[in-house]
């Protein structure tokens, strides 16, 4: 790596540190005025912004990138729209800079509070998602920290043409430039050089595929925050409701299968699984879904729903990221309990049952980010949670869990009040 590279990455890193300490004390005005003038730029630049994103799209093409990938690279008019919504109800939502967690008052007089404040300076590390930029810069700017952002080669068109958006809203609130930067280059070498950074940054958010998230918690010297995949699973009880089965599978499974809140894995109680599992995987087959499934869900299977394949080890910890799914049959709630949390990657799992007790059992025994009952786990989503958006789903204990929105993106500092207290 060139001596001028590292250089060139250092001083962005620089410039958002200095940007952070203007940030952490902006009035929410400010910080919202740069959100909204965001929110009309946005669809405004529609036809400059899909331009940019074309010579992407076809770079993909050339590159062989899957259906799955083109898709979570593609803008579109209506999702400019949603991104111009998400914009606006990340202005609407309410400031956790300087929020009170706790005030306590001492003995000796002194009072002692517990405030939110800014992490400081965020390095977000993603690939073909140009929701990212957007959303990451918000959230950020929102929470008073600075953010650098390093999008993949797939979408650098995209993200640059974003970036001079972005420039554009902080300059008309009077924001600094060096809030939100984008590491010009798609050089894996700045990359590097970025990772080892960590007296200017103070974390880390990697959004993509697994190897790209295990390179940067395996080489950053900064505290990253991540999850590696999204292997989420489906568990139909004894007690579902058949029609609420196949519809929430469905969905889950269906909706976009690209992503990481899809279901890949279906778990079907065996007291049932003879009558209803047909029927959900009729449903799951007549939406293009391919199935895989173990020795006991394959000889329950009709002839019309025989699934793809039997499905191996493998399979039954897969992330697809497409029409495919694997299903297995349980015999209890504790079984598919123990499968699931030996299985899945710990993000978003969901229990359909009519059975309320069945139900409490399951949300609270596995041990995933976000665990549903009688919904679709594509709503583990920062959108959907109300946060107006996300910076990335965490499925690490410490810090952040789940979606992680505005609250997730500040620390906190003890501000200590006295009337002339000594310590003796």
């Amino acid at each position: 790596m060139s001596d001028e590279l590292a250089q060139q990455v250092t001083t962005i890193a620089q410039q958002a540190r200095a940007a952070s300490y203007a940030l952490a004390t902006a009035p929410t005005a400010q910080k919202n005025a740069a959100l909204e003038h965001l929110a009309t730029l946005l669809p405004a630049a529609s036809e400059r912004l899909i331009a940019a994103n074309k010579l992407d799209l076809d770079a993909a093409e050339a590159n062989g990138l899957t259906a799955a990938q083109i898709d979570r690279l593609t803008l579109t008019p209506e999702r400019l729209d949603h991104l111009a919504e998400s914009v606006r109800q990340v202005a609407a939502l309410p400031d956790p800079v300087g929020a009170a967690l706790e005030t306590t008052t001492r003995p000796n007089g002194l009072v002692i509070e517990k405030r939110r404040v800014p992490i400081g300076v965020i390095g977000i590390i993603y690939e073909a998602r140009p929701n990212v930029t957007i959303d990451c810069a918000i959230l950020c700017l929102k929470s008073g920290n600075a953010a650098i952002l390093r999008g993949g080669k797939e979408i650098f068109h995209t993200n640059t043409a974003f970036a001079a958006l972005l420039a554009e809203a902080l300059a008309a609130a009077d924001l600094p430039a060096e809030a939100i930067q984008l590491i010009p280059t798609t050089d894996r070498a700045a990359l590097n050089t970025l990772l080892k950074l960590d007296e200017l940054i103070h974390c880390i958010i990697p959004r993509g595929g697994e190897g790209l998230i295990r390179f940067v918690a395996q080489n950053s010297t900064i505290p990253v925050i991540k999850h590696y995949t999204g292997v989420c699973c489906i568990y139909l009880d004894k007690a579902a409701d058949p029609t609420l089965a196949s519809a929430i599978t469905v969905n889950a499974k269906t909706q976009r299968p690209g992503v990481c809140n899809a279901a890949e894995q279906l778990l079907v109680h065996a007291d049932v699984a003879a009558t209803l599992l047909p029927q959900v995987a009729s449903a799951l087959i007549e939406a293009g879904v391919e199935l895989v499934a173990d020795g006991r869900a394959a000889a329950i299977l009709s002839t019309a729903n025989l699934p793809h394949g039997i499905a191996s080890d493998e399979d039954l910890r897969a992330e697809f990221l497409a029409l495919k799914m694997a299903v297995r049959i349980v015999d209890s709630v504790d079984d598919a309990i123990a499968q699931i949390n030996r299985d899945s990657s710990g993000h978003s799992e969901s229990i359909i049952t009519t059975d309320a007790a069945t139900a409490a059992r399951f949300q609270a025994a596995v041990d995933s980010s976000a665990v549903f009952w009688n919904a679709s786990t594509r709503f583990n989503d920062g959108f959907e949670f109300g946060f107006g958006a996300e910076i990335g789903i965490s499925t690490d204990r410490l810090h952040a869990r789940g979606p992680m929105g505005l609250p997730e993106l500040c620390s906190y500092k003890y501000v200590v009040t006295g009337t002339g207290q000594t310590r003796g």
